[in-house]
């Protein structure tokens, strides 16, 4: 059920930062409300994720999804078209951030 709830979260959180776009400084309230409600459910989502998950590996898979999925949105919804190179780094950047949070020793406070 983790990987579920990982993958609302991930879906909340983008959804949210392309809803950003829209809400010009917080001064249109259904976008704005938009952003706010999906960072929350997205935190709710990922804190549940975590109960059963790693959490290197759910901070892995929820950044580099991310990236994908906000990409993704934008092109759909502001018709924001990326070119093959820009595609490619940032699946460069989604394995960097999976090599960082995979590999080596567990992260300690």
């Amino acid at each position: 059920m983790g990987w579920v709830f990982l993958l609302l979260g991930v879906m909340a959180e983008a959804t949210s930062h392309v809803a950003l776009r829209a809400t010009n400084g917080f001064s249109n309230w259904l976008p704005s409300t938009i952003v706010i409600l999906g960072h929350l459910i997205a935190f709710i989502f990922l804190g549940q994720a975590m109960k059963s998950l790693p959490v290197g590996i759910v901070h892995a898979i929820w950044a580099g999804l991310a990236i994908v999925a906000v990409t993704a949105m934008s092109g759909l919804i502001y018709k924001q078209h990326l070119d093959a190179k820009v595609w490619l780094g940032m699946v460069i950047v989604a394995i960097g951030i999976a090599i960082i949070n995979l590999g080596g020793a567990a992260h300690s406070h």
